[in-house]
């Protein structure tokens, strides 16, 4: 998907959120996620970059539930999702998962109504020192995303020994790698722009299918 196929019949450019979950400054993962959204500008895309301490929250408690409260960080995140096409997180991976500070958010923001992760896609990555890339933090994270109703991208990339990845210029310095990346960015990017441009069938988000409906469980949107 390139430029040109962006601007046929003077469609909008397709607009992405991306942020690594770290708040780290010389994080491996923000390196990443700033090469993300290099190349998805490239390609003719918008990005909507992030930090993740834009969307940090306190630990979710529902007694802090009054009057609607959000926090302010779940609310910022709930408005870049929906201002967006597409989200892309880049996380670390801490003992063999996500950031706990990611999956407190997420808790969060699934507290809105509606639930504002139904049908949105998106995309995981992850860049780790271990041999693994950090991938076992993207299979943890897929299973609330998903359950949520988010369209996760089947395709994730997990950049290993990503402490010597990187060239001087923020690249990918192994040929193959960097294609591979950036062909799946670019896939991504073409799933996106099918499914503004061109949509079919919905599927509603259900959870507890079969159950009663409750206050407490009727979550369907």
């Amino acid at each position: 998907m390139g430029q040109e196929n962006q601007t046929t019949g003077n469609r909008e450019p397709i607009r992405f959120l991306v942020f690594s979950a770290s708040l780290r400054k010389d994080s491996l993962n923000t390196h990443l996620a700033k090469l993300a959204a290099k190349i998805i500008e490239e390609h003719g895309g918008e990005v909507d970059y992030a930090n993740m301490s834009e969307f940090d929250c306190p630990s979710m408690n529902q007694d802090l539930e009054i009057n609607n409260f959000h926090p302010a960080g779940a609310e910022e995140f709930r408005k870049r999702i929906l201002t967006n096409d597409a989200f892309i997180i880049s996380s670390p991976e801490y003992n063999g998962s996500m950031p706990g500070l990611l999956k407190n958010m997420i808790d969060w923001v699934s507290r809105f109504r509606p639930q504002p992760f139904n049908e949105r896609h998106a995309l995981l990555m992850s860049a780790s020192p271990s041999m693994a890339g950090g991938n076992r933090a993207l299979w943890s994270l897929r299973m609330p995303l998903e359950h949520l109703g988010t369209n996760v991208f089947p395709n994730m990339f997990s950049l290993a020994m990503a402490h010597k990845a990187f060239t001087a210029e923020g690249n990918i310095a192994d040929e193959t790698l960097a294609k591979r990346f950036e062909e799946n960015l670019v896939s991504f990017m073409n799933l996106v722009e099918a499914a503004k441009n061109y949509p079919c069938m919905k599927k509603a988000w259900v959870e507890f299918l079969g159950e009663k409906t409750d206050a407490v469980t009727d979550r369907v949107e």
